[in-house]
């Protein structure tokens, strides 16, 4: 029993063991190889692998030593202070103190040949070592760039091909220099510097100067970011520019102003103006309200006096009317009066008539004889006006013609009094009856 457990557990040992183990060992055979990074595997033979990251190196623990270097690129600041190759117009030196801060980029080479030689004499050094040394390096050769090249080389963009290959290191035509470096900005497009023709004379001059240098570390130069160029001349410039920059805003800003204030005036002019236009309208309208109003009142003026004649002729017409209604009523009145005395008139004389064919002659002289006190001054006035002219013709003589004419006329008198007496006939009907 007990020879069964032993033995169970010394499986589960083996078997632990072994899933422990078999990763470890598989680890040291199989390095990782981390991105950035390059591995570099010496064998006991002499032979060396390299092993570029991300991936996996094959390693065997004690026939090959392996060391890693990384591939990131190294970025280097320059602060470099020397003088420019300025001459005259006569051909005497008139150096320019200049300090460029830049920032260099360096990267371990791509060649197998450049990883090693990185690895064992790059870095091989401290840390500290490693970038005193690029910086050395770096700045000897941009110190060297700056004694080949005019200030305004420095600040300009590009230079022409042949001026860069008369500045390059080893080049014999060092005079020449001086007559070439002139600010001209031209493309690189020969064969030689095709691939710096981006590139601005001082990168084009470092990259030369130092990529022999650079080589013999296993590292090469990838690119020159220039931060500041800084002289007495170029701060000069940059005030003058500056000035000129100022007066040159102070020139639009007045001329802004300016056309600002024209504004402002044209804008106020034209207010003014439809302030005018809407005083005059004002005034205008006003003018017109007033003749509206005098139009209005003279209408309402007009509008009253049609009212009052129209009542006076209303009121006229009323009146006009009333009189002639009256008049009417009064001849109507009159007319029946006189229709009723004519009519009384006719009745009596019908009565008198009929009385005197009822009497007889003897009642009519009896009446004429009653009525002679009233009847004989009635006669005698009428006998006084009457103007009779009498003409005799025929068979009865003048004064017979004379006599019946005034027994006519006392005849007439008599008829008229006797119906002018209301009474006489009245009476005359009672006497007869």
């Amino acid at each position: 029993m007990n020879s069964t457990i032993s033995a169970t557990a010394i499986v589960i040992g083996v078997v632990l063991g072994a899933l422990v183990l078999v990763p470890v060992i598989v680890a040291k055979f199989l390095r990782n190889v981390e991105a950035g990074e390059i591995r570099l595997v010496s064998w006991l033979s002499g032979g060396t692998l390299i092993y570029r990251g991300p991936g996996k190196s094959k390693e065997i623990p004690l026939l090959t030593t392996g060391t890693t270097i990384s591939s990131k690129v190294i970025n280097v600041d320059l602060d470099i202070t020397d003088q420019t190759a300025d001459i005259d117009e006569h051909g005497t030196p008139r150096p320019i103190k200049v300090r460029v801060l830049a920032s260099a980029i360096v990267s371990v080479g791509d060649s197998d040949v450049l990883i090693r030689t990185a690895a064992n004499r790059f870095f091989a050094k401290p840390d500290g070592d490693q970038m005193s040394t690029l910086t050395d390096l770096l700045s000897s050769s941009g110190r060297r760039a700056i004694n080949l090249l005019t200030h305004d080389q420095l600040f300009s963009a590009k230079a022409t091909p042949s001026a860069l290959r008369a500045l390059l290191p080893g080049s014999d035509s060092l005079p020449m220099v001086q007559q070439a470096a002139a600010p001209t900005a031209v493309h690189l497009h020969e064969p030689g510097i095709a691939e710096e023709d981006e590139d601005d004379p001082l990168s084009v001059i470092i990259r030369k100067a130092c990529s022999h240098e650079l080589t013999d570390l296993g590292l090469i130069f990838n690119s020159l970011n220039i931060k500041v160029v800084q002289s007495e001349v170029a701060e000069a410039r940059r005030r003058q520019s500056a000035a000129e920059a100022q007066a040159n805003a102070d020139i639009v800003a007045a001329m802004q102003a300016r056309r600002a204030k024209e504004a402002q005036l044209d804008a106020e002019r034209a207010i003014s103006d439809k302030t005018r236009e809407l005083e005059q309208t004002k005034a205008s309208n006003a003018a017109l309200v007033a003749q509206a109003e005098a139009k209005r009142q003279e209408a309402s003026g007009l509008q009253r006096t049609a009212e009052l004649d129209a009542t006076q002729i209303a009121q006229a017409k009323a009146d006009a009317a009333k009189v002639r209604l009256e008049a009417e009523a009064s001849a109507d009145a009159e007319a029946i009066k006189i229709r009723k005395v004519a009519d009384a008139t006719a009745e009596s004389i019908q009565k008198v008539n009929a009385a005197i064919q009822a009497g007889g002659e003897a009642y009519f002289r009896y009446r004429q004889i009653e009525m002679l006190p009233e009847i004989v001054p009635a006669i005698a006035n009428a006998l006084s006006q009457a103007k009779m002219v009498t003409i005799s013709g025929g068979e009865s003589s003048a004064p017979e013609t004379t006599t019946n004419n005034m027994v006519q006329v006392i005849q007439t008198v008599l008829a008229a009094q006797m119906v002018g007496k209301g009474g006489m006939l009245d009476r005359g009907d009672k006497d007869s009856k």
